[in-house]
């Protein structure tokens, strides 16, 4: 259905031409489709995409964006970016550009804009993106095309939690993609509701599957971390000459005196420097009048757009405020919002607005602001209560029951209102089935705010904080939880109240001590009253996995007592995900094979619901690999993504994707940025698993600085246990066997798994091999025999990896041999990448000390896998093994004259481009050379070079 004519609407798209862009600014809209003019049938633009004007002083960040659009056509896969900026700094003009750019490559465009007016309306945004996609939604299979449906309001089938809407985004995008390459801009970010938010970052972690890119604008200051694309570019002021540039291209009849006012003035802000000539009277702009003493960019800057308002006729104002008020529902209710104008009397009122320069009429009807920052004047300059008659009068054009037509209502009423807390209680139940948690959330708080009694007020509110903290908005769930705790809550609101609580003090506050005194009193009162309503029907389950969550994290035995209590009111899962942590020496045997068989006859809504029960079993038996969670992947919450990022960060760590460690410091930030202080300490802890493999003991030094204090204040053992593990860990690897044994005995005693490190299987192979390399080799057998009598080898794959590794690594010689292939032999053994090059490294030794000819051999595998771990220590301990293994040697005999030339001046300190320079050869080929002369030497780093020199000189 197209819009009719004359409709008003906030930007769903460009907010128009930008004063930094030196074209105008495309064609077409933001929610709608702009596909390549040769696709939409229209004559080809002759002049190439790379002869595009210029934005002042924004070439570095042009080129970024041909870098990502060509990078998206040549099918190598799409990226994410976002332009951060302070208002008017040039983030739309950039947009635009891309906009054009993409069209004249043969792109699909979709285009959505935050708006104030609908940060409350679930999906709107993302409504915005696809409305010109969804005659295509017929193709997707029926869950998501169901679930998208219902997502976008046009289906009334709800489908549980939304779980299926990033998955059928993707698919519906990636249909596109098969035919052109897509780009998708989003402008205003920090104003994009909090569902289609989720969704955006959930698309923005998938570009690399299809060739979509994905371009977003907003400020720093709002909630743009959700998206965590893959290139954060922060736009500052332009310097002295493009901002010159600008001013004398805009506004080349400008006294000299005068320019050089505006320029102070401006300080870089592109908006200023176009928009402040404009407020001036002809004389002061040729320097014949003063200029005034005070430019009003010491306010706000919606104030350049003051004067303009003021000239506006009555009309005019007010058709401008109910755009900017009614954001895209404006689109649907033209006649309420011309006010019941003649249809000439509001060509002449449209037309007024075009004048003005604030808006303008599009092709299509929608009349769009000349910048987001005139909507924000707007709504400022209007008094109260025209800003409430406006609401009403926008609540009246919509839907009776409409989200948006209830926040409508309102923000009109000044006094409590139970009928309509009441529809708005409802629409925030609808909204949240419809996977909209955190808008949900907005209108409960409204409804509770209009409630004329304490208890109703109490209920509704504790249903926002809940559904706020679950639609992952926690610094607002938790100003809601302490608004909650100033006033009783009402018994049956008990259990759920609890749930909010616990909530944002374990992943905001990063405090468990609630968890404990609220959770378990929560479970006896929904085992007397039964199971909670509508989005919270699951209650109990919800709150027996906060429950987990605390006590695996502080090992308290309050948690543990609770747990064992309650685990018949919870689903078979729930209880094997107990099993899996509580004393998995004891009680997790078989863990691997129930996950499996549970998972495989589960539907897919049924793993939506249960995602975080199997990430967290899986994660117990280190079996949360991408099989598991590609089941979850649709789940665009941050709440599961961001499980679904921890686990996938620990699994790096596992696999041996080593050069995946810094995206855990990039998911700390992101979660730091949304509130979830819990996960950030927990990004950060994983990181330094990487860290201690590798080596680097000042970076786990500055990680554990970082993160220790908290965890020990909190007393999170589950970290600071870690990071005791850790150190040993690192320790061993540069030879420290002492101090590595030390640590470990301290966590797991010889011979002893204890109840209280859920994680026993991780430091047992370092223990047997610290006992080991110190002597102990009685410790190390006994160890391993407390493995085999727990039979630990039956709760996972990596359990029986590790303890046939460390049964060889203490085997007596005449088995040692045939035991290390039996640890080798294990299914999926090589998946453990850095533990099985451990392993080989040990053998080869042993190997190598009797003289056995396939120690050469198995050194070199774990030489190999330590370099490309980048595992320094290891490999230099590797190195060694390998040149006093029988005939391997290494030394400058080995080398040709050239790679002996240039080892020689490698082992002085000299670059590649200086030992280029020095020997006429390129720093690629100088690379080349010295690729093929650490093997031959038996090195893995340059450092090395001068040693294996010296070696052979002697």
């Amino acid at each position: 259905m197209a819009p009719p004519a004359y409709a008003v609407a906030a930007p769903p798209a460009s907010a128009g031409s930008f004063p930094e862009a030196m074209v105008p600014p495309p064609p077409g809209s933001g929610g709608l489709l702009d596909q390549a003019p040769a696709a939409a049938g229209l004559p080809v633009a002759k002049r190439p995409a790379q002869e595009r004007p210029a934005l002042a002083g924004r070439g570095a960040e042009q080129a970024l964006l041909r870098r990502v659009l060509d990078g998206a056509r040549s099918g190598s896969g799409g990226t994410g970016t976002l332009f951060q900026g302070a208002p008017g700094i040039g983030k739309t003009a950039l947009l635009d550009w891309a906009h054009a750019e993409a069209r004249a490559l043969g792109f699909t465009v979709l285009r959505a804009v935050g708006s104030e007016a609908e940060a409350g309306v679930a999906f709107g945004a993302l409504h915005q993106l696809l409305w010109p996609l969804t005659s295509r939604m017929r193709a997707l299979p029926e869950p998501q095309r169901r679930a998208l449906a219902f997502a976008l309001g046009e289906a009334a089938e709800p489908v549980r939690g939304g779980f299926l809407v990033g998955a059928a985004v993707l698919a519906l995008l990636a249909g596109e993609a098969r035919m052109r390459p897509v780009l998708v801009l989003v402008d205003d970010l920090q104003w994009v509701d909090s569902s289609s938010a989720a969704v955006f970052a959930f698309l923005q972690r998938r570009t690399a599957e299809v060739p979509l890119v994905f371009v977003s604008a907003g400020r720093p200051e709002g909630p743009t971390a959700e998206g965590r694309p893959g290139t954060v570019v922060d736009l500052t002021a332009l310097d002295g000459e493009h901002a010159r540039t600008l001013l004398s291209t805009r506004h080349p009849h400008l006294a000299v005196t005068t320019a050089e006012r505006i320029l102070q003035e401006a300080a870089g802000n592109p908006l200023a420097l176009v928009e402040l000539p404009v407020h001036l009277h002809p004389d002061q702009a040729r320097g014949v009048m003063p200029l005034p003493r005070r430019f009003p960019l010491g306010h706000r800057l919606e104030r350049l757009f003051a004067p303009r308002l003021d000239r506006l006729s009555a009309e005019a104002a007010r058709v401008l405020l109910y755009a900017a008020l009614g954001g895209t529902a404006a689109i649907w209710v033209t006649p309420a919002l011309l006010d019941g104008l003649a249809p000439r009397r509001a060509d002449e009122v449209l037309d007024e607005i075009e004048t003005s320069g604030l808006a303008r009429l599009e092709p299509d009807g929608r009349l769009t602001f000349r910048h987001p920052l005139v909507r924000g004047a707007v709504v400022a300059r209007a008094s109260g209560p025209e800003r409430r008659a406006a609401h009403r009068r926008l609540a009246a054009a919509l839907p009776h029951d409409d989200p948006r037509a209830l926040g409508h209502e309102a923000d009109a009423t000044v006094r409590p209102d139970d009928a309509l807390a009441g529809r708005l209680q409802e629409a925030g139940r609808r909204l949240a089935l419809r996977g909209g948690d955190a808008e949900g959330a907005l209108l409960l708080h409204r409804a509770a705010a209009l409630s004329t009694a304490a208890g109703a007020r109490a209920r509704r509110l504790t249903w926002a904080a809940a559904m706020a903290a679950r639609g992952g908005r926690l610094p607002y769930a938790a100003k809601l939880v302490e608004e909650l705790r100033r006033a009783p809550v009402p018994v049956d609101s008990a259990p759920l109240y609890a749930y909010a609580v616990v909530y944002v003090d374990q992943s905001h506050h990063v405090d468990f001590e609630s968890s404990f005194t609220l959770l378990p009193q929560a479970l006896d009162a929904l085992s007397r009253s039964g199971p909670g309503t509508g989005p919270f029907d699951d209650l109990a389950e919800q709150v027996y996995f906060k429950l987990l969550l605390a006590t695996v994290y502080t090992s308290d035995a309050r948690g543990w007592t609770a747990l064992r209590a309650h685990r018949h009111q919870v689903s078979a899962l729930a209880d094997l995900c107990r099993r899996a942590w509580s004393d998995p020496a004891r009680t997790a045997h078989g863990t691997g094979t129930e996950l499996r068989a549970m998972a495989a006859t589960m539907s897919q809504e049924q793993q939506a619901g249960a995602a975080w029960l199997l990430l967290w079993t899986a994660a117990a038996v280190d079996m949360a690999d991408a099989s598991l969670w590609r089941r979850f992947l649709g789940q665009h919450a941050y709440a599961t993504q961001g499980s679904i990022a921890k686990a996938g960060g620990y699994q790096n760590y596992l696999r041996g994707h080593w050069d995946q460690a810094e995206v855990c410091l990039r998911e700390a930030e992101a979660a730091d940025a949304l509130g979830y202080h819990c996960n950030a300490l927990l990004f950060r802890h994983h990181y330094a698993h990487f860290l201690a493999g590798r080596g680097d003991e000042d970076g786990l030094l500055a990680v554990e600085r970082a993160i220790r204090p908290l965890a020990e204040r909190v007393r999170m053992k589950f970290v600071t246990d870690h990071l005791t593990h850790l150190r040993a860990l690192a320790a061993l690897g540069h030879g420290r066997d002492e101090e590595a044994y030390t640590a470990l005995a301290g966590l797991t005693p010889p011979g002893v798994l204890p109840p209280g490190l859920p994680w026993f299987h991780l430091p047992f192979f370092d223990f047997v091999d610290a006992a080991l390399r110190t002597g102990r080799t009685a410790q190390a057998r006994a160890h391993v025999a407390a493995g085999e009598a727990a039979h630990i080898g039956d709760i996972s794959p990596h359990h029986a990896f590790l303890l046939a590794a460390a049964r060889a690594l203490a085997a007596a010689d005449e088995e040692a041999d045939a035991l290390y292939e039996a640890a080798y032999a294990v299914p999926g053994a090589d998946q453990w990448v850095f533990e099985l090059a451990r392993l080989r490294l040990a053998h080869g030794t042993w190997l190598r000390d009797r003289r056995r000819p396939r120690a050469p051999e198995v050194l070199q595998q774990a030489l190999e896998t330590f370099r490309a771990l980048g595992a320094v220590p290891w490999a230099e301990r590797a190195e060694r093994e390998l040149r006093s293994a029988d005939g391997r040697a290494g030394g400058p005999d080995a080398l040709t004259a050239q790679e002996l030339r240039i080892a020689r001046l490698a082992a002085d300190g000299l670059t590649n481009k200086e030992i280029g320079a020095r020997l006429s050869l390129s720093p690629r080929t100088v690379g080349g050379h010295l690729a093929k002369v650490f093997p031959k030497l038996g090195i893995a780093s340059r450092a090395a070079l001068a040693r294996a020199l010296e070696r052979g000189a002697a």
